[in-house]
């Protein structure tokens, strides 16, 4: 299983993070998600790439740090 550690930029709200979170979990295979909005840090676990990820969260309107 994949351990993927992603730094988000302009996150600004929860709605943001659930915005992210959703994202995320709609990649087949995905685990777990975790979102920290005060620093931008995104860890993802599961059988997932790291381009898929990056993918999803810049497609869901947030740029990659």
């Amino acid at each position: 299983m994949n351990r993927i550690r992603i730094k988000v930029k302009n996150m600004t709200c929860h709605h943001c993070v659930k915005t992210v979170e959703n994202a995320i979990m709609a990649l087949d295979g995905v685990v777990t998600v975790g979102v920290e909005l005060q620093t931008g840090d995104v860890t993802v676990e599961g059988p997932v790439s790291y381009t898929a990820v990056k993918e999803s969260i810049e497609d869901a309107g947030f740029d990659i740090a």
